[in-house]
């Protein structure tokens, strides 16, 4: 077959714009962007000759790994849509996502053992023909899914446009790494923060990406320290590891973002007693991409800090709204969620009227009514993370409000119920409470919200009635 240059690719200048012996990246070693163009152009050739290329669509399932990168960035240099599935998922939902979206080709590996290093450099990979596949849906390059945490997958597509415009916001937001700043990144490469305001904003700004050798507080805080890493960018889970143990200092970093949910108050105020800075905030969707940041106070949450340059934002009966071009959402109108250009966040958020700052109050889907009277989930969920051996907490209802608590030992069903009843109304307090050490999480570590699955993946060995 011969193989044919396809035209020029959205991201030709994110690969192109640095010399060969620059720094790209730092995981077992350090890799050059001379190393980078290499592997890509012989894999992009490869995917050439197997008949991918302009209008393609390629799903990505593969472990954390350079070769994860590399198949992205060449199946985009050969024109192709790149759906991302993770290798983490079960079977039953990589086979739900591939039944939906229908790509034409399927790269995939297994997920490497947890004894291995976060992020590997080769693992081996096959290429899979799927005669049912679709070509790629007009204008979208990239195709990624909902972590799930509250049902049914969203599969979200963005444009190439979309894609530079939220680079070109990162670019402009005071306080991000630039070139030759090394950041350690926690965040998964193919969500939304590890994948665009890491990976893709490292090549676009020149600033190198590092990766730890194991997901534990003495390996993260090796790694940042070996590497003279000004910035870390994780989830609240990341920072909740580092705040709670004692690895020692970190005296190149300057500063700290968490990312993909709201950070408990405890965490924030934890970290910056251990390691002298603050937590910023980056508030986004897996729609839009950066929404919201403050990266040079660091605020305390839940303050999330001014819509990023360019970001259109509206509050409309307190819920937060952002405006964009079309729909992003992919096989579905998701009509409750998009109008007329306008997308519904579902975040309840307060906006200065002088500053702009936002401030996060809540899901606009968390009030139910109890017996005829609005009951506040979120303000349910505060209330149990203010005591003092609740490390986090998920309050759900269906019919009765039921409270999944994440704690230590010293945490009893009596004494969870009585600090609820000192604090709430009756009728606010949860009727069952579910204690273990950790609320059930996805395979991204975000917190499930959804009733069902948290009762298949969250029965504890301990629970009592209120």
């Amino acid at each position: 077959m011969t193989v044919v240059d396809p035209p020029s690719w959205w991201g030709e200048r994110l690969l192109g714009r640095w010399h060969d012996d620059d720094v790209w990246t730092l995981a077992d070693r350090a890799v050059s962007y001379g190393e980078l163009r290499e592997r890509v152009g012989l894999l992009a050739a490869g995917l050439a000759a197997e008949g991918i290329g302009r209008d393609s669509t390629v799903a990505l399932c593969m472990p954390p790994s350079l070769t994860l990168l590399h198949a992205m960035l060449a199946a985009w240099t050969r024109g192709a849509q790149v759906m991302l599935i993770d290798v983490r998922s079960t079977a039953f939902e990589i086979d739900r996502l591939l039944r939906i979206c229908e790509p034409q080709f399927l790269l995939s590996a297994q997920p490497v053992s947890p004894m291995t290093r976060y992020l590997v450099e080769d693992v081996p990979f096959t290429l899979e023909r799927r005669a049912t596949g679709r070509p790629a849906v007009p204008e979208f390059c990239l195709v990624q899914a909902s972590s799930g945490s509250t049902g049914e997958p969203k599969v979200i597509g963005r444009s190439s446009a979309s894609l530079l415009a939220e680079l070109d916001r990162y670019a402009a937001l005071e306080g991000m790494p630039g070139a030759g700043e090394r950041v350690l990144l926690l965040n998964s490469v193919i969500h939304t923060m590890g994948l665009v305001g890491g990976v893709l904003h490292g090549l676009n700004s020149g600033a190198q990406m590092v990766y730890p050798s194991r997901m534990r507080a003495e390996s993260i805080v090796e790694s940042a320290r070996a590497a003279e890493a000004g910035a870390i960018f994780g989830v609240p889970v990341h920072f909740a590891l580092l705040a709670r143990s004692a690895p020692g200092p970190l005296p190149s970093l300057r500063l700290a973002v968490s990312a993909g949910e709201l950070l408990p108050l405890r965490v924030w105020t934890r970290f910056q007693e251990r390691y002298g800075l603050p937590i910023s905030p980056v508030y986004g969707t897996t729609e839009t991409g950066i929404i919201a940041a403050d990266l040079v106070t660091g605020p305390e949450p839940p303050v999330l800090g001014r819509p990023t340059a360019g970001m259109e934002v509206d509050v409309v009966a307190g819920e937060l709204r952002v405006r964009t071009e079309r729909t992003p959402y992919l096989w579905s109108d998701r009509a409750d969620r998009f109008d007329d250009g306008w997308l519904r966040t579902f975040d309840r958020c307060d906006r200065d009227p002088v500053s702009g700052v936002l401030t996060y109050r809540g899901r606009a889907d968390s009030v139910v009514a109890v017996g005829g009277l609005k009951v506040d989930l979120t303000e349910v969920e505060q209330t149990l993370l203010l005591h003092p051996h609740v490390r986090e907490a998920v309050v759900v209802f269906d019919g009765v409000i039921e409270a999944y608590v994440g704690g230590d030992t010293a945490l009893t069903p009596a004494g969870i119920s009585e600090w609820c009843r000192s604090r709430l109304a009756d009728f606010k307090i949860p009727k069952v409470f579910r204690l273990s050490a950790s609320v059930p999480r996805n395979a991204n570590g975000k917190v499930i919200r959804n009733r069902d699955t948290l009762r298949m993946q969250g029965e504890t060995d301990a629970h009592a009635h209120h």
